[in-house]
C-alpha cells in the first residue's frame, strides 16, 4: 500500500499511467479520497479518462473516511492539506506537473499555486467550491456528518472542530485564496462551473474572469456537453505539457 509518512500525517496514494504527471483532487469536500472519482459525483474521472497519455496521481486527503489519516488541530486549514500535496510530489520526484481537481480540489489547486507557481504548468479546476456572501452561523451540516464519523482522534473537541471549520470557510470566495492573488496568477487554468449551493456559477464565473490566462467551461456534466469537456480537457492538458 503506497503511503507517505510526513509530520504525523500518513497520506495513501495511487499512480496509474506513464509519461507527465497530474496530480488529482477529487471531489466530495473533507470526504474526497480516490474511490470518489469513480462515482457518478465526478462526471471525469481522469484516472479512466487520461492515463493512457499521463502519469496520473490520485490521492486519499487526510482524514476524509480513506486510509490517509493526521492529528486535527486549531491550527489546521488549507496549508495543511498544501503540505501533504508537496510532501507527496517530492516523495515522487515531480518537479513538474498539471493539476486537476473538482469541488475541494479548486481550493486545494490555488493554494499549491500561490505556494509553488513555478511547479505547475496547467490547472483544471472543475465546479470549484466557494461562497457568494456572508458565512451562515454555525457549521454546515455536511461538515458535522463528517466530523461524526471521525474515530480515533482523542485530540478532537468541540472548539477544535469549531477553529478548524473557521479556518478552512472564514474567508468566503475560493477559501484558501483571495481575488487579488487570482488576479496575479498566470498559470494557465481551465476553469468548469458549478451550478449548486456548495458550488455556486458565479464562483467559477469570477474565478476565470479573474484569471489572467483561463478558459471556460459553463456547462459540462452530462450528454453531449460532457463528451465536449472531456475532450476539451484532453487539448487543454495537450496544450501545456511540455516537449519531452
Amino acid at each position: 500500500m503506497p503511503t507517505l509518512e510526513h509530520n504525523r500525517a500518513t497520506i495513501y496514494y495511487e499512480e496509474y499511467g506513464k509519461g507527465f504527471p497530474i496530480l488529482t483532487f477529487a471531489p466530495a469536500g473533507v470526504r474526497s479520497t480516490i474511490a470518489v472519482w469513480s462515482t457518478p459525483m465526478a462526471p471525469i474521472n481522469p484516472i479512466t479518462e487520461y492515463a493512457s497519455s499521463y502519469r496520473v496521481i490520485a490521492m486519499d486527503q487526510r482524514n476524509a473516511g480513506g486510509k490517509s489519516r493526521a492529528p486535527i488541530t486549531a491550527k489546521d486549514g488549507w496549508h495543511s492539506f498544501a503540505a501533504d500535496h508537496i510532501a507527496l510530489l517530492d516523495r515522487l520526484k515531480v518537479e513538474r506537473c498539471h493539476l486537476l481537481g473538482q469541488c475541494i480540489g479548486g481550493s486545494f489547486i490555488m493554494s499549491l499555486l500561490k505556494m509553488q507557481p513555478k511547479r505547475f504548468v496547467s490547472a483544471v479546476i472543475a465546479q470549484p467550491i466557494g461562497r457568494v456572501g456572508p458565512l451562515k452561523p454555525g457549521r454546515a451540516p455536511r461538515f458535522d456528518e463528517w466530523a461524526k464519523g471521525l474515530t480515533d482522534h482523542p485530540e478532537l473537541t468541540e472548539a477544535v472542530l469549531d477553529a478548524y471549520y473557521r479556518n478552512l470557510y472564514t474567508a468566503g470566495f475560493l477559501y484558501s485564496v483571495d481575488r487579488a492573488f487570482v488576479s496575479s496568477c498566470t498559470t494557465p487554468c481551465l476553469v468548469l462551473a458549478g451550478n449548486d449551493e456548495a458550488h455556486p456559477y458565479p464562483i467559477a464565473e469570477e474565478t476565470a474572469k479573474l484569471l489572467p490566462n483561463a478558459e471556460f467551461i459553463p456547462e459540462w456534466k452530462a450528454g453531449t456537453a460532457l463528451e465536449a469537456a472531456k475532450q476539451r480537457v484532453k487539448e487543454f492538458l495537450a496544450k501545456h505539457t511540455p516537449a519531452a
